[in-house]
């Protein structure tokens, strides 16, 4: 059964990968970048940016993370509404911090970055997530209107989510300078 599971897997990872590369250059930008913050994976500082005013979003952007370790250990675990607030409420705000930077410009986008920085558990939760951060006043009314467009009413109205967790985490790439490259 174990030989099995592993091409299933690496079928996904290929999706995922895909899935990613499909979305616009600045979008895979700020997905690593994210993913680097969220995950303490590197020195985000360091690595992502380039001027004044990327190092100021970079650092709001980390006291905004400060709440993902109390998120996730929130995530309920049934559909009960005893612990939404409290979970929901956190989820918005951090959701509509990402949103407002402008790089994240689809419900897909949301939702693979918010699944690799909270987990497979949260998959029920980002619809509603997604759609109330991008309902949010602060955003510019054709940025609402854009970003509400992009989940499908399949998304929207799913009967049941994947557990699976995600295994493609994309990170940084280091460029090549294909001139040094032999022929």
């Amino acid at each position: 059964m174990g030989a099995q599971m592993r091409p299933a897997a690496g079928a996904m990872a290929l999706a995922e990968m895909k899935e990613f590369a499909g979305f616009a250059a600045g979008t895979q930008r700020y997905v690593r970048r994210s993913l680097d913050i969220g995950l303490d994976r590197d020195d985000a500082m360091k690595r992502w940016s380039r001027d004044v005013v990327e190092a100021a979003s970079i650092r709001a952007q980390s006291r905004v993370y400060d709440r993902l370790p109390d998120i996730r250990a929130m995530v309920p675990e049934d559909s009960g509404l005893d612990s939404v607030e409290p979970f929901m409420g956190s989820l918005v705000a951090v959701s509509a911090f990402d949103l407002g930077q402008g790089r994240l410009t689809s419900f897909s986008a949301y939702r693979f970055l918010y699944e690799r920085l909270l987990g497979a558990q949260v998959r029920p939760w980002l619809p509603g997530a997604f759609c109330a951060a991008a309902a949010l006043p602060h955003l510019h009314p054709e940025l609402r209107r854009t970003l509400l467009q992009t989940i499908s009413e399949a998304a929207a109205t799913a009967s049941g989510w994947s557990t699976r967790a995600p295994s493609f985490y994309p990170d940084w790439v280091e460029k090549v300078d294909t001139a040094a490259l032999p022929n």
